[in-house]
């Protein structure tokens, strides 16, 4: 009913269809959510002796992993500049060596299990737009850049072999794309084949630390283990440490169709704010090969933005305007993207919690090469083993040097609490159109009415079950987004994305209408 979404160019690869989780089992590590983050570190402990069960409440790489445009890089999204000032020159060593490390062992990964998921290098290009003389700033980015590793990166003036204009940028070689669907799929063998186990729709919402560790699903099935690693993009276990020190942002793409071998196979950003990110994808369609340009960008706050559609009209503007020979859009779709405060991923020991269960998330952009440290690093910390980079991802770090976007971010949070008391979306039922949703005042209560395309309405409580947040209407994904931490629904109100653990709660249908009807 109603949860139709946007469709990505990887959404019609055929990924493991699986099965649910049908009765009680046990394991050494139960790891929650089979995205790159999950499955990454599910294969490394599989691969090490470990027991291992997967458990995922969607379809496998349903998630976040879908929505993905898929650059591997280890050039930070929010510029080595800022890493040093927060993190010092180790820290921006370590981040930079962390993500080529990522890169290796997908490669490596690939080779071994033989996956054919398109895996290649290219190099990576961060350009300035022609309107934007940032010089300087890229002089200074391209510095700070080797003092983190990048002693083969170089300063570039309009360069000619990359089929489009595109000013001065810093190269960066090395740096790597594939299809993450077909590579999810080929985790999801190698793991069936060295024998774990792997659960879709399963959705787990409970966890259970300590001595007696365990994790149960809304089905009611238990897995016991003596490791829990929560990789669910935003951890639904961590109910306020985590999500003070970082936000969710919707991030959009659009693929276009484009003449083959008109553009160079490469990575490119732009310095613009809110940043663009291309790259290019080669795809095996009915009548052969096809091109298709990916642009990414314009992100926001979720559940932010009164007409999210427009942002993929910018995109698409911002693409025509560099890359006049691309045809028509073939598929558009948004991205949840989990922004920590100081630019590096969470990964380790959840905090406040009993040492055996652990989470990944704060991806900042940088989702796949982050999931696969997030595979490195956790199977190092379960095995006991030391690890470099275990300081840097700790979720329990804090930052001074970050104070000023920390509290950028929750003062954002706490302002949109202020909708308690605001009015609904509309002021009339009827003015809902069919196959769209309002927030609607009932009295002292906020209904989530969605009226589908036959006219009937459906309605829950708009009151995120996380912290109390007004979800509001994305006509894009067909959801309600919460606007404080980003959680998000399907129209019928089950729960998507966390860090609410719980749907939207229904409500009496029949009183609380008639009510919303008297209140309009």
């Amino acid at each position: 009913m109603g949860t139709e979404s946007t469709t990505s160019l990887w959404t019609n690869e055929f990924v493991p269809q699986l099965a649910p989780l049908d009765r009680n089992e046990s394991a050494d590590v139960c790891v929650i959510g089979a995205g790159i983050s999950g499955l990454t570190t599910a294969y490394l402990l599989t691969a090490n002796g470990q027991r291992v069960i997967v458990l995922d409440a969607d379809a496998i790489g349903g998630g976040e992993t879908s929505r993905t445009t898929a650059h591997l890089s280890n050039v930070s999204d929010d510029r080595f500049q800022t890493l040093e000032r927060i993190h010092g020159e180790k820290g921006s060593r370590l981040f930079a060596e962390s993500h080529a490390a990522a890169i290796d062992r997908i490669e490596s990964i690939v080779q071994e299990e033989r996956i054919d998921c398109d895996f290649q290098r290219v190099d990576g290009y961060l350009f300035q737009p022609e309107a934007e003389p940032l010089t300087a700033f890229l002089e200074a980015e391209l510095e700070a850049a080797k003092r983190a590793g990048h002693i083969d990166a170089s300063f570039l003036q309009s360069p000619s072999d990359v089929g489009f204009a595109i000013g001065s940028c810093v190269r960066f070689p090395n740096q790597a794309q594939f299809h993450p669907l077909k590579y999810l799929s080929g985790l999801v063998r190698a793991l069936r084949v060295l024998g774990a186990s792997v659960h879709a729709h399963s959705r787990v919402q409970h966890v259970q630390g300590g001595e007696n560790a365990y994790v149960q699903t809304k089905a009611g099935y238990r897995v016991t283990c003596k490791h829990i690693v929560v990789a669910t993009n935003a951890p639904f276990n961590n109910r306020y440490v985590l999500h003070t020190k970082q936000a969710s942002y919707r991030s959009y793409a659009i693929a276009l169709k484009i003449p083959a071998g008109r553009i160079k196979g490469a990575l490119y950003w732009d310095t613009l704010d809110p940043y663009h990110y291309v790259r290019l994808q080669r795809l095996e369609k009915d009548k052969g090969y096809e091109e298709f340009l990916i642009v990414g960008g314009e992100d926001h706050r979720t559940g932010q933005e009164k007409d999210p559609a427009d942002r993929f009209e910018r995109l698409e503007a911002w693409a025509r305007q560099r890359f006049p020979m691309a045809e028509g859009v073939a598929n558009r779709w948004s991205g949840q993207i989990v922004e920590p405060v100081d630019g590096v991923a969470f990964i380790g020991r959840n905090p406040m919690d009993d040492d055996n269960v652990f989470v990944a998330t704060g991806d900042s952009g940088m989702g796949m090469t982050h999931g696969t440290i997030a595979g490195m690093l956790l199977t190092d910390l379960i095995e006991g083993r030391e690890n470099p980079w275990t300081d840097l991802y700790d979720p329990a770090r804090k930052s001074l040097r970050s104070l000023v976007e920390f509290t950028k971010e929750n003062l954002n949070s706490a302002v949109q609490y202020f909708d308690w008391v605001t009015a609904g979306d509309v002021d009339a039922l009827e003015k809902i159109e069919p196959g769209r949703g309002a927030v609607v005042r009932s009295g002292l209560h906020k209904l989530a009415i969605y009226r589908d395309p036959e006219g009937g309405y459906h309605q829950c409580s708009a009151v995120c079950p996380h912290l109390g947040g007004i979800v509001a209407w994305n006509e894009v994904e067909n959801s309600w987004d919460c606007p404080c931490h980003g959680s998000r629904f399907a129209a019928d109100g089950t729960v998507i994305n966390g860090p609410a653990a719980t749907d939207l709660p229904k409500t009496a249908e029949r009183e609380l209408l008639q009510e919303a009807q008297v209140a309009t």
